[in-house]
């Protein structure tokens, strides 16, 4: 991930998972990457094109709402293009900026996101994935072992990659504060 990320490359998030959508949003996020927690449209990297559609029509509904000319069109019309736009959001706010296809992808749970590792795979795109005792390793580029089904480990590995995609980007290597000084610290404010 980061060397993907050094190369000014992008990752893309996956995680449709109820475990994993909030982890998921704040970590891709964090690092400036994209994502999808919600559910993955078919096609979401085949058919980019399409998606690429859908992704300016929210842009131009957005557009038209910052503009004021919601208040020139009649309620029920506004009314519409706001559910239009809520849906659009949902699906494809974590996708919004992203301009092409992504270098690498991210999973959590690949049984569940099976359709974006057949995608990934077939784009070849390399695929990082949290693999469970359930899943098969054999469709996975970079498996990494782990319960996906526990929150905080599905929050602490998405993390660490998130890490990793920063520090690939500020070309250097992030390193944990040790506890001492961190007690030390507490220690100094008590007094």
């Amino acid at each position: 991930m980061r060397s993907v990320a050094e190369n000014n490359q992008s990752v893309l998030f996956v995680g449709t998972k109820k475990q994993a959508q909030e982890s998921i949003e704040q970590e891709a996020k964090r690092c400036d990457m994209y994502y999808v927690n919600q559910r993955w449209l078919g096609g979401m990297l085949t058919n980019f094109k399409t998606i690429q559609g859908r992704i300016a029509r929210l842009r131009q509904i957005e557009t038209m709402e910052a503009n004021g000319d919601f208040e020139l069109l009649p309620k029920k019309e506004v009314i519409q293009l706001r559910g239009e736009q809520e849906k659009l959001i949902k699906n494809l706010g974590g996708i919004k900026e992203m301009k092409k296809l992504p270098s690498a992808l991210f999973v959590v749970d690949p049984r569940k996101e099976h359709i974006a590792i057949a995608e990934a795979r077939t784009l070849k795109i390399p695929i990082v994935a949290i693999i469970d005792t359930n899943c098969d390793p054999d469709e996975i580029d970079y498996p990494i072992p782990g319960n996906d089904d526990a929150i905080r480990a599905v929050k602490l590995i998405t993390a660490k990659i998130a890490d990793a995609v920063i520090e690939g980007r500020q070309g250097e290597q992030m390193t944990d504060v040790p506890a001492t000084t961190v007690s030390e610290e507490v220690e100094e404010v008590n007094e």
